[in-house]
């Protein structure tokens, strides 16, 4: 299998888009033909397959995607509550099986690169964390089964102090106490996620100030320019 899954992830608002960006950048500036299946999804509302992004060399998506189950996740279960943790864990594994199947699979068995913004390592960080539910029965569902079969090549972690985090925001929700985020920093920088993946390599990015989403979008592009020479 020659082709590449690279996956951006990180702590929310730690400057996953702009990392996610400074690997588009690469990509345009290299001629490589991008298929942005975010756009795909949201516009059309389906769920895309191969034919539809079988001339591109790149493809661009993130978890949970933007239609079918992935859709109802976003528009219902988190947003709502009154749904178990064991359910939201299981409409994200779900999410998961029919993308991997529909498009991550295909694209890695084609020679295609595969740039996602969050995936199988997010809901290791924070659905044992946010809706309290153990490693294992996570690791347990079919769709990260799936998923764990199929490893990133690079894990791009966006990381930023959670002192940092926090003060940018006003305290309302969950993700902005202090505790809680300092959590998901550790879980995030922790040998057990690597050594779930120990096939993949984990490049970390501090984007604590004065470092800009721009420094972020750069180091991104040429970290993974450098990975690939």
């Amino acid at each position: 299998m020659k082709g590449k899954l690279v996956i951006v992830d990180g702590m929310d608002g730690a400057g996953k888009s702009s990392a996610l960006k400074g690997l588009i950048e690469w990509a345009v500036e290299n001629n490589k033909k991008t298929f942005d299946l975010r756009k795909f999804e949201k516009d059309s509302g389906r769920i895309a397959n191969f034919e539809n992004f079988k001339e591109a060399d790149v493809i661009i998506s993130a978890e949970p995607t933007l239609s079918g189950v992935g859709k109802v996740i976003k528009e219902i279960l988190i947003k709502k509550n009154g749904y178990s943790g064991i359910s939201i864990a299981q409409a994200f594994a779900i999410d998961r099986e029919i993308h991997y199947n529909r498009v991550v699979i295909p694209a890695l068995e084609a020679g295609k690169l595969v740039f996602q913004e969050r995936g199988i390592t997010t809901s290791f960080v924070y659905q044992p964390v946010q809706i309290h539910i153990s490693l294992r029965e996570l690791m347990s569902l079919p769709g990260n089964k799936l998923a764990l079969k199929y490893p990133p090549s690079v894990i791009f972690i966006c990381l930023a102090e959670p002192e940092y985090l926090t003060a940018r925001n006003d305290g309302k929700q969950i993700f902005e106490e202090v505790n809680y985020v300092r959590n998901l920093y550790n879980r995030y920088k922790s040998e057990w996620l690597q050594g779930i993946f120990s096939n993949s390599l984990f490049k970390f990015i501090q984007t604590n100030p004065p470092k800009t989403e721009e420094d972020t979008k750069n180091e991104a592009k040429d970290a993974w320019q450098q990975l690939i020479t």
